[in-house]
């Protein structure tokens, strides 16, 4: 049986960052659930694909496979991969940490469109307020009670970790999880 770990976490949390990471560690393939949700656009980000198109072609993709990585959020459209991860990482870090790292990706990324009066500029703004609010208790959108409702239901084992450190640190921690699961079942 292989190895097909989801890694989740609010935005800013590394995720993508450990995923590709732990890809090249345990020679696998990472996917991000971003791909998936939304179609191809100029400017990216606009328009979202129906559940069941991002479902099937995640299917198409990439879970028959025995090995795989998916980072992102899922937000419970894509609760019909629940039964094929073996694990899911959760990635927690300061909101401080995550705003920083969401402006300095958001610069890299997008550049002068997201600066006053660029193309983009409205867009990164409601952006970086939607993902402030995920520490909120009482966000209605992706946020941290939400993950936690969604992780106490998995039927696998959740290696959560403060993802603050470098991510070659987290992915060793990652692989001493996943060898204790292996060594405990």
């Amino acid at each position: 049986m292989g190895t097909r770990i989801h890694i989740t976490g609010a935005s800013g949390a590394g995720c993508s960052t450990l995923g590709r990471v732990l890809a090249t560690r345990l020679a696998s393939q990472v996917f991000d659930s971003d791909d998936f949700y939304w179609r191809p656009s100029d400017p990216p980000f606009a328009a979202k694909r129906s559940q069941a198109e991002r479902v099937a072609l995640m299917q198409a993709l990439f879970v028959p496979r025995s090995d795989w990585i998916l980072t992102g959020s899922l937000g419970g459209w894509g609760d019909a991969l629940i039964p094929r991860f073996t694990h899911v990482v959760f990635l927690t870090v300061s909101p401080a940490l995550r705003l920083a790292r969401l402006r300095r990706r958001e610069r890299q990324r997008h550049g002068a469109a997201i600066q006053p009066g660029g193309a983009m500029a409205h867009a990164y703004r409601a952006f970086i307020d939607y993902a402030m609010g995920y520490d909120s208790p009482d966000f209605t959108g992706r946020s941290r009670v939400k993950h936690e409702l969604w992780l106490e239901e998995l039927p696998c084992p959740v290696i959560r970790l403060d993802s603050s450190v470098a991510p070659d640190l987290l992915a060793d921690r990652v692989i001493e999880a996943l060898d204790q699961t292996v060594d405990a079942a």
